[in-house]
């Protein structure tokens, strides 16, 4: 799976840090929702299609401004 979108809160905290992914294999797309760094806690949620991915990864991330999409 590759990493399609990538959002973080800005917190540098381990135990404040908060990421949300999209992930494709160009067939499958998941969401998943991390907090507390790699070696935290995750969910992860299979989705139909990347427009169904984007918006449980809005819903995840909340209205908070904090949020900012990073590239890779």
């Amino acid at each position: 799976m590759r990493i399609e979108r990538h959002w973080w809160n800005g917190n540098r905290s381990v135990s404040g840090r908060r990421d949300v992914y999209i992930r494709t294999d160009g067939q499958r797309w998941e969401v998943e929702a991390q907090a507390g760094g790699l070696t935290g806690r995750s969910k992860v949620q299979q989705c139909p299609s990347l427009s169904s991915a984007e918006i449980l990864a809005d819903a995840w991330r909340g209205s908070r401004p904090e949020w900012r999409e990073l590239t890779h």
